[in-house]
């Protein structure tokens, strides 16, 4: 019996460079560490690769400049209403700074408790208390100013930024509000700044008379003299290089994906599944914070990782369908059963949640390879197909 079900690696490689031929290079270390650490790799493994070495092979980055200049031409009146970006010194902070280079005036909009992605705007141990003296206020939205007065100096608890007063800092008007259709009372040229409730909030500000509204998937969607660009994404997904340069999300991630896997054939032989991630998307459990700030887990997979697990609920059948028995008996039964599912959502999926393997995957390999100096963007994940009956 093999005692070991789903176990990962986190794989260190040199540092990627633009133009590096990182399908090749991916392939050897992860060949040269199973050699160096005694473990064999087989064709039902999953490879996984950060998304900022794709980006950084590929040089994929645009200047704040270039992103300025995309902006005068999608805004010509000069004014940008900014609606509901995320509160984040990698993330936005950095686009912002290109929207006001680009702009005549720019407003803020933030949203009020927090953002999209769960970062606190105010101490939501005084929520109630807020929300009433907010309520008593003129309707529309509210300057920072006079929100300050009301909460006073809030201070993120894990960053310990104040980003209303971060990005007033660079010239951008900033006012809260829970309604995106606020930011009309101050502009019609808007741009909706979140990123998973994007195209809602660009759709009720158009129904709502928005002359201009675009998305940051919008921004550099294509090239803009001479940059990086992602033709989906854009701006979203990109986060910060230096102080006037933004890595931008990596494009044809779905070529990339097959190249690894041929490399693989040449060099070991085998055909792993592969996919490149992103942020996963969990949630802090002290903060409430989902760090899912990428559009998406994972921008592309291989063939095998299209879709959801479909499982038993080992617990539940033992407790239902093979109760009174135990021992070996009861081992060979929940074997069958396991060997038997025929796929077909019912009883043995009750009880469990499905979700897609590649955000389950994606999830998996950002906590191992995480993101500051552990030197591991690539992630190796065996028996993850296995089951208690193989």
């Amino acid at each position: 019996m093999r005692y070991t079900g789903t176990h990962a690696r986190g794989i260190r490689l040199p540092i990627i460079n633009d133009g590096d031929p990182l399908p090749k290079i991916v392939a050897d270390y992860v060949t040269k560490a199973s050699k160096s650490e005694g473990f064999s790799l087989r064709g039902d493994d999953i490879i996984g690769v950060t998304e900022a070495i794709v980006a950084k092979s590929q040089n994929n980055y645009a200047t704040l400049g270039q992103l300025a200049s995309d902006i005068r031409q999608k805004y010509p009146s000069g004014q940008v209403g900014v609606v509901f970006p995320i509160m984040s010194r990698n993330r936005f902070f950095n686009i912002l700074k290109g929207i006001v280079k680009g702009a005549d005036e720019v407003f803020v909009l933030l949203n009020y408790p927090s953002d999209e992605v769960g970062n606190p705007i105010i101490d939501m141990q005084r929520f109630d208390e807020i929300s009433d003296i907010l309520k008593a206020l003129p309707t529309g939205p509210v300057p920072a100013d006079k929100f300050k007065e009301i909460i006073g100096d809030f201070k993120h608890p894990f960053t310990e930024m104040d980003y209303i007063s971060l990005y007033e800092s660079i010239g951008a008007k900033v006012y809260i509000s829970a309604d995106p259709r606020d930011i009309l009372k101050l502009t019609p040229h808007v741009l909706a700044a979140d990123i998973h409730t994007r195209f809602l909030t660009q759709s009720r500000l158009i129904k709502a008379g928005a002359q201009t509204a675009y998305t940051l998937s919008d921004i550099l969607s294509q090239s803009v003299e001479g940059s990086g660009f992602h033709p989906e994404y854009g701006v979203l997904g990109s986060n910060i290089s230096t102080g006037d340069r933004l890595k931008l999300f990596p494009r044809d991630c779905d070529a990339f994906v097959l190249e690894i896997q041929k490399e693989f054939e040449i060099q070991a032989g085998v055909k792993p599944e592969v996919l490149v991630y992103g942020d996963g998307a969990f949630k802090d459990p002290v903060c409430g914070i989902w760090e899912l700030a990428d559009p998406v887990v994972s921008p592309a997979f291989t063939s095998k990782l299209d879709g959801q697990p479909y499982e038993i609920k080992m617990k539940m059948v033992a407790d239902t369908r093979l109760a009174g028995l135990t021992g070996e008996a009861q081992v060979h039964a929940i074997k069958e059963i396991i060997r038997q599912k025929s796929g077909d959502i019912g009883f043995d999926q009750e009880g469990t949640t499905p979700r897609r393997y590649a955000d389950l995957l994606g999830s998996l390999c950002d906590l191992m390879g995480g993101s500051g100096d552990k030197g591991t963007p690539v992630v190796l994940i065996q028996g993850y197909f296995d089951s208690y009956a193989d």
